[in-house]
């Protein structure tokens, strides 16, 4: 009897076990042992909402006030050094000869003025000078200054430097050869004859360049054309050379790159040291002259869908507008603005900071 007592409560233990294990189970999976459903609440973050077509941002953003500056507005062109039309001189003769000593007989040689660039000999120079010799000794017989001044005159028709000629007549001789010249001072970029050559008239034995100044050939987009009036100094910045070089502007060519869409302005620079070489790339600085803008910094405007955008700070804290501007570029720090915008007001120094915000995820702008 002690033993079927003891099952029995063996069991109604182990039943009411289960039973408790069951109804643990059900309230877990959202029913209790009554049979009803429990419903169990999850916490659901709610989005922010924008009203008044604002962003409010809890974090820390630097805001920068709309500011006028006295600034020249600046214009950016490249292009060449190269030499000026006036300072490149042909050497040529006007007469056939012989060329018996070359002095000039490297290319790029420096010369100046007056230098000595060959010794040549020509049958109808020789020709000429006896001719004024025996005008000289004629005239001193019997007085013939037309005669005289002719044959002179000749000699000066044929190239003949005014020192030969006046040897001529203080030494009563006449030499075989005749010397070239240096018209200028410069560079030989030209040589086209060698010792021993002959040579006509046709013929370009040198050409000498002169770089005490220079030109600037900068190339302009057709939408530059319509500020250039207003543009008034001018710097001119080789990449290697420290010197900055004032330019002055010379010539807009009344002609477009067809292929480029682009316009020409030549400017002159002084080149008395010589730094500045033709096919040179150069960089042109054009300023306007100062006047006061209202300026804000690049990074406080927004381009977006072809519109500028800044965001303005409102009167709650935290809150900021997205609002339409109109700006130009200044420099590489600002824009101008030219609409949207007044002095004073306050805005979100950097706009792309914005773009995560509530203002893009609900399309504001």
């Amino acid at each position: 009897m002690l033993k079927r007592t003891t099952i029995v409560l063996c069991s109604t233990l182990i039943f009411s076990t289960l039973i408790q294990a069951e109804n643990s189970m059900k309230c877990e999976s959202g029913k209790c042992t009554s049979g009803k459903e429990t419903k169990i609440k999850i916490p659901v973050k709610k989005e922010r909402s924008v009203k008044n077509t604002t962003v409010k941002q809890l974090f820390n953003v630097r805001t920068v006030a709309v500011k006028e500056i006295k600034t020249a507005k600046e214009q950016t062109n490249y292009g060449f050094i190269v030499a000026e039309d006036s300072a490149v001189v042909d050497v040529l003769t006007r007469y056939s000869g012989f060329v018996e000593d070359l002095y000039a007989d490297t290319l790029y040689k420096k010369v100046e003025a007056g230098d000595a660039l060959a010794s040549v000999y020509s049958p109808e120079v020789y020709k000429a000078k006896q001719d004024y010799l025996n005008s000289i000794n004629y005239n001193m017989k019997t007085s013939m200054p037309e005669m005289l001044k002719s044959a002179k005159i000749k000699l000066e028709l044929l190239g003949v430097c005014q020192k030969e000629i006046e040897d001529i007549a203080k030494e009563h001789y006449a030499d075989a050869y005749t010397t070239i010249f240096a018209p200028i001072s410069g560079w030989v970029y030209e040589k086209n004859i060698n010792d021993g050559d002959s040579f006509t008239t046709k013929k370009r034995l040198f050409q000498i360049v002169n770089l005490d100044n220079v030109w600037m050939e900068a190339k302009l987009f057709q939408n530059e054309l319509k500020t250039l009036d207003k543009l008034k100094n001018f710097k001119v910045t080789v990449k290697g050379l420290e010197k900055v070089f004032d330019a002055k502007k010379s010539l807009l060519y009344p002609m477009l790159d067809p292929k480029e869409a682009t316009a020409t302005l030549r400017l002159s620079i002084k080149n008395k040291e010589g730094l500045l070489i033709p096919g040179m790339y150069a960089k042109l600085h054009a300023h306007a002259t100062d006047k006061s803008r209202m300026v804000i910094p690049r990074t406080a405007a927004l381009r977006k869908s072809g519109l500028w955008y800044a965001f303005l700070a409102t009167e709650f804290k935290g809150e900021y507008e997205p609002i339409e501007i109109k700006v130009q570029p200044l420099d590489n720090k600002y824009f101008e603005v030219i609409e949207g915008l007044r002095l004073d007001d306050i805005i979100v120094n950097n706009a792309l900071f914005m773009m995560d915000s509530d203002a893009q995820i609900n399309s504001i702008y």
